[in-house]
């Protein structure tokens, strides 16, 4: 392929990784998105945004999606909503897809967002699509357990692409003998771009009367289907918007939009292209008030038309994560995962506007400290399968991860979450068991005997 050329010893490299994907079945279109973000990789291209640059978002449109109108059930309608359902959970211990986590009232992510579609599919009266941007690691896991009303003349969900994990010295595809899945990996949530253009989706739903595409994380209880917001983006004219909201100082270190000072493009500045120098900028709430939920409205025809001028290649900034092969191995091979973000692409629309949206539409669940705080009298969930919350702010939570990381020891020793309403803070260290009662104020719980202490 053309694109090995100028990569001096790292040519070879690259062949290696082409073949091992074609072996694999990968697309041409995937070899050749490869193809560009390895050679970033190879010419040392950091993504880096300078602050000098970049201007920061002002005069933003807020929408109040508390009430609903006509109008706005019609555009719900003419809405898709994908879920970008890729990930196993490992981080907690999950050995299969992450929207399988009981959430809620034994309640997993999967039976609250198709709760939240039934909803939307009876206020609209439409057969409004759920889909998913599934990983060869969570496709089989998740289309097992969902229902049968979820299914229509549409394809039910995307297969992610996989890639070599690349070793971090050589470049060369790693060898895992132990689990040779483990030498591959996702390319992050922006090869839902190159997923769409080889599947031909976009002309699909576009077909079936289709105007909005709406796209969030899985985990993200709070991307459920709204009537108001669908309306605003169409009354919009925006080609791509993204949800934003306000920065508190626990989301410093959060990506944020900006516009790019040359064009007056809207663009996604994340942590890992901001330089040392302008850490203090990028984390400074005032100047930048805003952070990135990954909640993304597409207009279906505009995000066709890109792909089809691209090729599939939209060439987004690289993202170098590095792993090593085997996750829970430290001692296994390092590796380099090429990923980009998703969220990059809105630099390629000539018409794109963020929206700022209330606190409630970004409800992420990343980590078990946050399970701890979902699953507490903090929120509930009404007929609708939102989540509401209820305490005035929510606490910092911070369990000690030897007896908290993995989901079966913190279901094992949280049995009963005690109240958060009046939290300011929990720090466990420790082995505690909880069985109920209240944490008020900033609470501070440490066990340093060898018999775990309980809480209740």
């Amino acid at each position: 392929m053309g694109n090995a050329s100028g990569l001096g010893e790292f040519t070879e490299a690259l062949e290696a990784n082409l073949q091992k994907m074609r072996a694999d079945g990968q697309s041409e279109t995937v070899r050749q998105v490869f193809s560009n973000y390895f050679g970033q990789i190879v010419r040392g291209q950091t993504g880096l945004i300078a602050e000098e640059t970049i201007s920061p978002l002002v005069d933003i449109d807020a929408v109040d999606d508390s009430a609903e109108r006509e109008d706005d059930v019609h555009a719900l309608g003419r809405t898709v909503f994908l879920k970008l359902n890729g990930g196993l959970g490992t981080s907690m211990g999950l050995d299969k897809a992450k929207s399988l986590l009981p959430v809620r009232s034994g309640k997993t992510f999967l039976d609250i967002m198709t709760a939240q579609v039934r909803d939307a599919r009876q206020r609209s009266g439409s057969f409004i699509p759920l889909m998913f941007l599934n990983s060869f690691r969570t496709r089989e896991d998740t289309l097992d357990v969902l229902a049968a009303d979820m299914h229509g003349d549409l394809p039910i969900d995307l297969l992610q692409n996989r890639e070599p994990k690349i070793l971090a010295d050589t470049l060369y595809p790693v060898q895992w003998e132990k689990n040779p899945d483990l030498e591959w990996c996702p390319p992050g949530h922006g090869d839902i771009y190159t997923a769409m253009f080889d599947s031909g989706i976009l002309d699909d739903l576009l077909a079936a009367g289709y105007r909005n595409l709406m796209t969030s994380n899985s985990d993200n209880l709070g991307a459920y289907p709204s009537g108001r917001l669908a309306a605003w983006f169409e009354e919009s004219g925006s080609q791509c918007s993204l949800e934003v909201c306000e920065r508190s100082p626990a989301d410093r270190k959060g990506g944020h939009l900006a516009v790019r000072n040359d064009d007056g493009r809207v663009i996604l500045r994340d942590r890992a292209q901001t330089s040392a120098d302008d850490m203090a900028h990028f984390t400074d709430i005032d100047r930048h008030p805003y952070f990135n939920t990954n909640n993304m409205w597409f207009n279906i025809e505009a995000l066709r038309d890109l792909l089809r001028t691209t090729g599939g290649l939209v060439d987004l900034p690289v993202i170098r994560n590095h792993q090593t092969v085997d996750p829970t191995d430290p001692n296994s091979p390092q590796v380099i995962q090429i990923e980009c973000a998703m969220g990059a692409i809105v630099e390629k629309f000539e018409h794109a506007k963020p929206i700022v949206v209330g606190r409630e539409r970004f409800i992420p669940v990343k980590t078990t400290n946050d399970l701890m705080v979902i699953r507490s009298d903090l929120f509930t969930m009404d007929e609708r399968s939102r989540l509401h919350q209820v305490g005035k702010k929510i606490p910092y939570v911070d369990l000690d991860p030897r007896f908290y990381k993995f989901i079966a020891d913190f279901d094992r020793r949280v049995r009963h979450v005690p109240s958060l309403l009046e939290s300011e803070s929990l720090v466990v260290r420790g082995e505690w068991f909880f069985d109920g009662g209240h944490v008020s104020g900033q609470v501070e719980l440490v066990n340093d005997a060898a018999e775990p202490r309980h809480f209740s």
